[in-house]
This record gives C-alpha cells, structure tokens and sequence, in this order.
C-alpha cells in the first residue's frame, strides 16, 4: 500500500460503450487524474482516454478533488476505490478539549472490507489517533498517476507512427525504422517497447 500526496481532479467522460447485446450506449464514466491545473487534468484525461475509446468521446466535467491523499494498492485485483472519511484527533493544549479535522482519502481495494484494512496499513506510519467517519465506494473507474514528460512525448511518436502506419505504401519496418532512428536515446527503447507491445496484441501486422 502507497500513499500518494498530491493534487487531483475528478473527471467525467462520457462515450459509447459496446454492450454485450452487440449494441453501442453512451455512458458516463468517472476517472481522477494527476494534474496541476484543470487545462493540465484535461490534456491528461484525453491522453488516456483516447487509447481506450473507438469513437468521439466527450469531457463532460472537471473538478478539484476534494483529497489529497490517495491510497494505491499492489494487489492486482483491486479495482474499486473508495472514499475514507477520516478525523485526526488532537488534544487542545489551551483548552485541554479534544480537536478532530476532517481527512478525505481515496483508497483502492477490492472490497469494503479491504478498503478499511487498506485505511489501517497506509496510516501505520501516523503518530497522530485518528477515527474513521465513514468509508464508501465510488463510481470512479480509474486513477491516473502524472507522467513524465518524456513518456508524453514518445506517446505523441508513436500516435503519429500509427498514423503513418495506415498508409499500406510503405513497410511497417521502414516506418518504425524511422521514428526509432529520429528518437533520442531516452525515448528510443520506449518505442521499441511500444512496438512491442503493439505486434504482441496484433494492432500492428507481424512481418
């Protein structure tokens, strides 16, 4: 379990969703991304929409998060993320009174159970009592932690290399040859990587 301090916005995408029917429903999902400012949470969340979205798609709505804290979990089948309301409890040093501040965290789990188990591991490290007010799953499908710039930039690569790939005129091993040769070094392997990747789920022909 890590927990990650930093400032986060909720956002709503609404897009059309294949069905087991066979047929196409819009829907409205919720993701959080990392971002320092709402133009930045946007660019954010269309960077990782698009990948997964056959068709248009629409930024309904973006907001600050009302947490700071989100709670990561290395369990791969943790899927559900939940809100944890929190009170740090202090002791007034004038009045001697009992103080509790509110504290929101989203947690990732598999369950409600293991959400309040998650909520126990990340606040080992806290000296301070804390109690909890209520812990409640969300509908949000998906946290997105910021990424480097360098990983933005070869995603803008190999977007335009895939563009390039439609194009049957020219081999896949001379496109990829040149997109690969024009990288820098730090961005070289990332593509080769992603080429990878790409010949393995059958996006791109094998050769």
């Amino acid at each position: 379990m890590t927990t990650k301090t930093s400032q986060w916005f909720e956002c709503k995408v609404r897009y059309n969703q294949m069905q087991e029917t066979g047929l196409q429903k819009k829907v409205t999902e919720q993701f959080v991304v990392e971002a320092l400012s709402y133009t930045e949470a946007e660019a954010a969340i269309i960077k990782e929409i698009k990948p997964c979205v056959s068709g248009d798609f629409e930024i309904t709505g973006i907001k600050p998060a009302a947490y700071r804290d989100v709670c990561l979990s290395e369990d791969t089948q943790a899927g559900l993320w939940f809100k944890a309301k929190l009170a740090f409890i202090t002791l007034d040093e004038k009045s001697g009174k009992e103080k509790r501040t509110p504290m929101t965290y989203l947690v990732q789990a598999t369950s409600l159970d293991n959400a309040v188990q998650n909520i126990g591991v990340a606040m080992q490290g806290t000296m301070i009592d804390y109690a909890k007010s209520s812990v409640a799953e969300t509908k949000i499908l998906d946290v997105f932690e910021h990424r480097a710039a360098a990983e933005h930039k070869a995603d803008d690569l190999m977007s335009s290399m895939s563009e390039e790939l439609k194009d049957r005129s020219k081999s896949v091993e001379e496109i990829a040859d040149k997109y690969v040769r024009s990288a820098t070094p730090e961005l070289r392997q990332q593509l080769i990587d992603k080429l990878t990747a790409m010949r393995e789920d059958g996006t791109i022909p094998q050769e």
